[in-house]
């Protein structure tokens, strides 16, 4: 697995795990009622609340930290503190995930505050470097591992994330651009497991050519007094395919595929729109919320030009 696919597995994984295990935590603890008084957002400060989120996120990431280096790092020999550089490698779909997992790391930092009452300007604070201190650190840790580097790149696609969520809060006081996820399955993760995933959960998080990145505007917030529904959104994406490795060297393998960049433009909705006066059902869009929602797609490759998609996943 080489470094830039196992960061996103880590990025990735932790923040799926961290929101369903919260969800589901305070499904099993209390009744649908109790559970939409829980996750009603505090009009002032709960310190209870406050506490509670800090102390759960540090002691996340720092278990996810030691674990981290104890399962993973340890099994490799360590070297002086070194930089790589790996910008040129999976068609730049690797400094996207990057781009996308410190978005929303800091969107559900920041909201998870938001639940315990606290200012505007701490939930900034607290969701900007959640995210980047848990990410940078991952970065000084492959710094100091002789298989791999801390790479620049990574980290410029780190603060970018963040920068893009934190920007918007301070132009807009709302996030109108949502970076967004899509996947399928693809005909290459077979040819190439190792480093594309056995499996669907693998793939997932490992086959470059089935995953898609979206930047999804809504059109409302930029139009407020239009009669479009507020829900709506519409959506440009960037995959690649054709990708057995990181770079073009595919020796060895089963076929030697064309790669392409593949540039895409769909609707999509914005699930934090739909009113509702449940905050169970508040909470569930926000989390389902990271998932562009399928729809007929227009598509542009570098090979083969447009073409268009019935439903696009």
């Amino acid at each position: 697995m080489d470094q830039s696919t196992r960061c996103q597995q880590i990025t990735l994984g932790r923040f799926l795990t961290y929101t369903i295990f919260l969800f589901f935590l305070s499904v099993s603890v209390f009744s649908q009622s109790k559970i939409n008084s829980f996750l009603k957002p505090s009009d002032t400060l709960n310190t209870s609340r406050r506490n509670a989120v800090y102390i759960t996120e540090a002691s996340l990431a720092t278990i996810s930290l030691i674990g981290l280096n104890q399962l993973w790092y340890a099994d490799y020999p360590q070297s002086k503190f070194h930089t790589l550089n790996d910008n040129d490698e999976w068609l730049q779909m690797d400094k996207l995930g990057h781009v996308f997992s410190s978005y929303q790391m800091s969107r559900v930092g920041a909201n998870v505050l938001e639940w315990s009452g606290e200012s505007k300007k701490n939930q900034l604070i607290y969701g900007s470097t959640l995210g980047l201190a848990f990410l940078t650190t991952v970065e000084v840790f492959d710094g100091f591992s002789a298989e791999w580097g801390f790479s620049w790149g990574d980290m410029i696609a780190n603060v970018s994330g963040t920068g893009l969520f934190v920007g918007q809060e301070l132009l807009w006081d709302e996030q109108r651009l949502t970076l967004k996820y899509s996947f399928h399955q693809t005909d290459f993760a077979p040819q190439n497991p190792e480093k594309l995933g056995n499996g669907f959960l693998e793939e997932v998080l490992k086959d470059y050519n089935g995953q898609t990145y979206w930047l999804s505007a809504n059109i409302n917030s930029f139009f407020k007094e239009s009669k479009i529904p507020k829900w709506l959104n519409v959506a440009v994406g960037y995959g690649a395919d054709g990708m057995l490795s990181g770079k073009e060297d595919v020796n060895n393998l089963i076929i030697s595929p064309q790669r392409k960049r593949q540039y895409y433009l769909s609707l999509d909705v914005d699930l934090t729109k739909i009113k509702t006066n449940s905050h169970i059902l508040k909470s569930v869009f926000d989390v389902l919320n990271v998932i562009k929602v399928p729809f007929p797609t227009l598509e542009l490759d570098s090979k083969n030009g447009l073409k268009a998609h019935f439903i696009y996943f």
